[in-house]
């Protein structure tokens, strides 16, 4: 009898332990077990470049993008992002602001805001993550917790899907991705500015293939996307850029100890596809303003 009392808290014990070696500060207890994913996961995924051939899905972006990395490559990014609301998105509709970190645009994460009724079910801005490492094919990878991948930790600021709190109809959130010389995966800190950072959680590098050891890419802006013959939904707070409109600030490298450096204006390309609907400002100290009223057509 006491011998068997003793297997089972050696086993118990042997339990605790293999938990908490999947990250120094303990796996947050809202992570999920892997879901049944349909075909609706590539729709609610805010993407780079995944408007359909056929022009049922549009997509629309107004970015910067650093793809000049040193030799080393890039270990992460940092950003401070304005998040609004917006009543009258249709369902299956998404605006989003979002920064990305990915390797030949293979292995990708990002983090972010966005609104989407249709997979949240209101209006309000929701703190994200996502991951892939098939190009956005939809064969793996997922958007916030909705997958094995991503690992909250206790303590965490945010969980992933959490909507996030507005003043006035406006809220601003700073985050940094990195990786960690220490351990090698990919490490997600939150907070409301980039002096009060907090850990959150991480993608283990086991995940992916080509960003194993580096990123080549990062970029930070807009995104939106409709369907069929919907105009498209604004970006940023549906402003064009301007002093009243959103922005993206603060915006750094960061290294492997997680410290972060200045973006040089001259490593930084932009991309806007669709002038008549969004634009970016000039990068300037660190930062620029973007959105747009939304409203096209093709």
């Amino acid at each position: 009898m006491l011998w068997d009392l003793f297997l089972l808290i050696l086993v118990y014990v042997l339990f605790l332990n293999i938990e908490a070696t999947m990250s120094s500060y303990g796996v947050h207890p809202n992570t999920r077990v892997p879901l049944n994913r349909s075909s609706s996961f590539t729709n609610i995924y805010p993407m780079m470049n995944e408007a359909s051939s056929d022009g049922s899905k549009r997509v629309y972006v107004a970015t910067f993008i650093a793809d000049t990395p040193p030799k080393n490559g890039y270990a992460g990014g940092i950003a401070t992002i304005d998040a609004y609301n917006f009543q009258n998105i249709k369902g299956g509709d998404t605006t989003a602001a979002v920064m990305w970190i990915s390797n030949d645009d293979i292995d990708v994460i990002q983090a972010g805001w966005m609104v989407d009724p249709s997979y949240y079910g209101d209006s309000k801005p929701h703190f994200f993550v996502g991951w892939t490492t098939d190009g956005f094919k939809g064969k793996t990878g997922c958007i916030n917790l909705d997958c094995t991948g991503f690992a909250p930790v206790n303590g965490a600021p945010i969980t992933p899907g959490d909507a996030l709190e507005l003043v006035n109809g406006q809220a601003k959130i700073s985050f940094k991705i990195f990786k960690n010389e220490d351990d090698g995966d990919w490490w997600l800190h939150f907070g409301q500015d980039v002096n009060n950072l907090h850990t959150t959680g991480f993608w283990p590098k086991s995940l992916f293939n080509k960003m194993e050891d580096h990123a080549n890419k990062i970029t930070w802006g807009g995104y939106a996307r409709c369907y069929g013959v919907n105009p498209s939904p604004p970006m940023g707070n549906g402003q064009w850029p301007g002093k009243n409109s959103a922005s993206i600030q603060d915006i750094q490298f960061v290294d492997t100890n997680g410290r972060g450096y200045a973006v040089p204006a001259w490593s930084l390309r932009v991309d806007s596809g669709n002038k008549k609907c969004y634009q970016a400002s000039p990068f300037m100290n660190s930062m620029f303003y973007l959105g747009g009223p939304g409203g096209c057509t093709n």
